[in-house]
């Protein structure tokens, strides 16, 4: 009879045990990435960034050749009003009026075509990182992969973060052909 409950004792032992090692092996894999980072470190992110600066900054030294024009109209008009007939100074008053409001438009313009530059740019940036972390995920059995600045994840392991790995194929992705 003793021998029997030994038996049984050590069955149930080796059941918990193997039991828990079991349960511990089936463990959720979970990832996280920074997308802030991947635009900051990664060769897309920067080569987008800098069109768009660019960009930016072609669209403001316009806007601001445009500005010093109409500045310079309207010191002329100060000057000049005094002398002129009502008419011509109406003439004139109404000029710079249009010219200020097709400039207040212009910037309305370069702001939108701004925002839709960079909306486009972050569209294809996503879709690029959806692309290889979704490769990533499939292929190392990640059960969850979350961005880490929208997802509320205040602390994470540093093992979880597969940031780095999606900016080195990233950019193994968009190097530049060599010959061209």
């Amino acid at each position: 009879m003793r021998l029997v409950n030994k038996t049984i004792f050590v069955g149930a032992v080796f059941f918990f045990v193997f039991g828990i090692y079991a349960y511990a092996a089936d463990t959720a894999k979970i990832g996280i990435v920074d997308l802030n980072k991947i635009l900051m470190e990664s060769n897309s992110g920067k080569s987008g960034q800098a069109e768009i600066k660019k960009q930016v900054d072609k669209m403001g030294s316009d806007f601001k050749k445009k500005a010093a024009d109409i500045e310079e109209l309207k010191k002329q008009y100060d000057k000049d009003a005094m002398v002129m007939n009502k008419d011509a100074r109406d003439d004139k008053e109404r000029d710079l009026k249009i010219k200020i409001m097709d400039l207040q438009n212009l910037e309305k313009k370069y702001t939108s075509d701004i925002q839709k530059l960079q909306n486009d740019f972050l569209k294809r940036f996503k879709n690029d990182i959806d692309g290889i972390v979704d490769e990533i995920g499939k292929k190392e059995g990640y059960q969850i992969i979350i961005e880490k600045n929208q997802a509320g994840v205040f602390y994470s392991q540093a093992s979880a973060d597969i940031t780095d790995r999606v900016i080195q194929q990233l950019n193994s992705k968009t190097a530049p052909k060599s010959g061209k």
